[in-house]
């Protein structure tokens, strides 16, 4: 299993991936409220591909899991009571992490997590940063027990998701 940077080629797979993780999440529960060919989507996918903050895990040649590590808070991180007065850039974002639901329950999350938080360090960045949706309890359990600290819960303003507020998590170096 590795986890590397995706590629142009990896897009066909990794939309089939979200497509996979959202249909799942609608017809169980839906933890994070994605929206099915919404968020993540296609557009997400091609985005993250040509900023190159996309990342793939891929076992035997079959994408298992993907997110976006980037600088963009995507919202108002001005408004988090953070423990470290970091500046936007100084700091990375992980978004859209999702493991294909045949593989849950065997750690892959986790695998990812921690490769953001090396990648991170190894860029000289001076820490991590991330929001959930508060009743994504699988979630927020893993990142509290990789060692994120929970700083509260604020109005991104992100007004185009229905969600009023999110749960801010942080993991300085």
């Amino acid at each position: 299993m590795q986890i590397r940077k995706s590629v142009f080629f990896d897009c066909a797979q990794a939309v089939q991936l979200y497509d996979k993780v959202t249909l799942y999440l609608e017809n169980n529960i839906n933890y994070p409220n994605w929206v099915h060919k919404v968020y993540p989507s296609s557009d997400t996918v091609e985005k993250g591909i040509k900023e190159g903050s996309l990342f793939v895990c891929e076992n035997d040649g079959r994408l298992i899991g993907a997110f976006l590590l980037n600088t963009d808070p995507d919202g108002d991180y001005s408004a988090g009571d953070w423990t470290a007065e970091l500046a936007e850039g100084e700091y990375t974002v992980i978004h859209a992490l999702a493991v294909d639901p045949d593989f849950g329950g065997n750690g892959i999350g986790k695998r990812m997590v921690r490769f953001c938080i090396n990648y991170s360090k190894e860029k000289g960045y001076k820490g991590i940063r991330l929001d959930a949706v508060p009743k994504n309890t699988p979630a927020r359990r893993m990142y509290e027990s990789m060692g994120f600290r929970f700083v509260g819960e604020r109005d991104l303003k992100r007004y185009e998701t229905g969600i009023p507020k999110f749960a801010l998590y942080e993991y300085n170096f």
